[in-house]
């Protein structure tokens, strides 16, 4: 399995920032990407304007580690999905911990992978409508280094492709790698039966300019592990059953991929019953374990370590990303406004969690866990009211860190996040790209 490099941070650095990026001082010099680490600005010394998206760098180095030292000891590869952080400071940390690729949704996330560098890129979704479909030939076309891989569920679809790969022939032994995707009856894209995957991977592989790679699936959205056990399996089985009928016109291994934030322990489990008389790169795609959550993916990591047969490395996934806020007004009893909403924090998949509070006048050495009867019920634009029990410490000017649920939609909120150590000292930006 060839590595892919890693990433040109140079240019990243050298991007330029002002005052006008959320989450910089109001009275900051015009600076790049790379100066912010220079600056020594410390979150709970008040040099950074509230509200704020940290990363504790501490934690994210660690959930990465442990993923990698997961999927190594399970006989899998990771392309994470590039989608949940947008920021390629984040793909290079990946790829430094051994990713075999970086998945992305949309051509608009493909090419912020292939402007700093990504050699192998997996578009998690079927390209749709000419310019799309152009857009992948002739990335193929421009850089011979890199390997596309993409997503067909139809025959339409499959024939959108072949009519991309004829007017934008890509170049000899580079084509547009297919996987075919496969779903479930009121899910999203996917083929819905073995035999119509089969039907489209042979057209798939009579192509010019394509080739089958494999076929994937996304069980992110079924209840429970039973029943993202089943379509695991018909994408294990009919990988099977396409070697056995000659489909693959490579002799590169063969791909069978999963998304995996929520039941990525099912995934190896399901893979590991199918065995293959040829050699098969097992794909897992989440990204949401890099930051991890308070809510809904540690619930998830949570069942996953009570039922999971595997052995899994020590320590395990823990939050690494906070939004930060001050304590506006405390308007009436049980009763507090902070300054985050809907603009800065996901509420899609649960409400902020309020975790310590810190209040910047010198009288405290380090935050401090807040204590029971704290909860967030509702977020505006800008404000968030929090529930407050009698005999709250909290008081106005004082700052609340907030674990999140959803990684995806807080991270689309900043076009730059804060990368700091344990003491809340900022160690570098992280730029985005939604």
């Amino acid at each position: 399995m060839a590595l892919i490099p890693r990433l040109d941070i140079a240019a990243l650095d050298a991007l330029e920032l002002d005052p006008s990026t959320k989450g910089l001082p109001y009275d900051a010099p015009r600076l790049t990407v790379g100066d912010v680490a220079k600056q020594g600005w410390s979150v709970l010394d008040g040099d950074l304007p509230m509200p704020l998206a940290v990363i504790r760098q501490d934690i994210l180095a660690a959930n990465s580690a442990w993923m990698s030292a997961f999927t190594a000891g399970n006989d899998l590869v990771i392309a994470p999905h590039g989608k949940t952080t947008m920021s390629p400071h984040l793909f290079d940390l990946q790829i430094a911990d051994g990713a075999w690729a970086i998945t992305a949704a949309t051509l608009q996330q493909v090419e912020v992978c292939r402007r700093f560098g990504v050699k192998r890129v997996l578009l998690a979704n079927q390209p749709a409508g000419r310019q799309a479909v152009d857009a992948c030939f002739r990335a193929l076309q421009g850089d011979n280094a890199i390997e596309l891989y993409c997503l067909a569920d139809s025959l339409d679809g499959v024939a959108m492709l072949a009519e991309g790969a004829l007017r934008n022939p890509p170049p000899a032994g580079n084509p547009l790698r297919i996987l075919i995707e496969m779903g479930f009856e009121g899910g999203r894209t996917g083929v819905r039966s073995r035999a119509g995957a089969l039907e489209i991977a042979r057209v798939v592989a009579a192509a010019p300019g394509l080739e089958l790679a494999g076929f994937e699936c996304f069980e992110g959205m079924l209840p429970t592990p039973e029943t993202a056990d089943v379509l695991i399996d018909d994408v294990a089985e009919t990988a099977l059953l396409a070697l056995e009928q000659g489909l693959y016109t490579s002799s590169a291994p063969i791909i069978i991929s999963a998304g995996g934030s929520a039941f990525f322990d099912r995934v190896v489990e399901r893979f590991n019953r199918v065995a293959f008389p040829h050699p098969v790169l097992r794909v897992l795609r989440s990204g949401c374990y890099l930051t991890h959550d308070s809510i809904a993916y540690a619930a998830a990591f949570r069942r996953i370590v009570d039922e999971t047969t595997l052995t899994l490395p020590e320590g395990g996934l823990e939050p690494a990303l906070e939004v930060w806020a001050h304590v506006q007004s405390r308007p009436e009893p049980g009763r507090t406004m902070l300054t985050m909403g809907k603009r800065d924090v996901s509420h899609d998949a649960g409400l902020p969690v309020p975790l310590r509070w810190y209040r910047p006048d010198g009288s405290m050495s380090a935050p401090a866990e807040l204590p029971a009867g704290h909860q967030v019920v509702a977020l505006n634009d800008q404000h968030c009211h929090l529930v407050t029990p009698e005999g709250s410490p909290l008081k106005a000017g004082d700052l609340v860190g907030f674990g999140i649920s959803h990684p995806c939609t807080t991270f689309d909120k900043w076009s730059v996040l804060m990368l700091v150590d344990e003491e809340y000292r900022v160690t570098r930006a992280l730029k985005t790209f939604f």
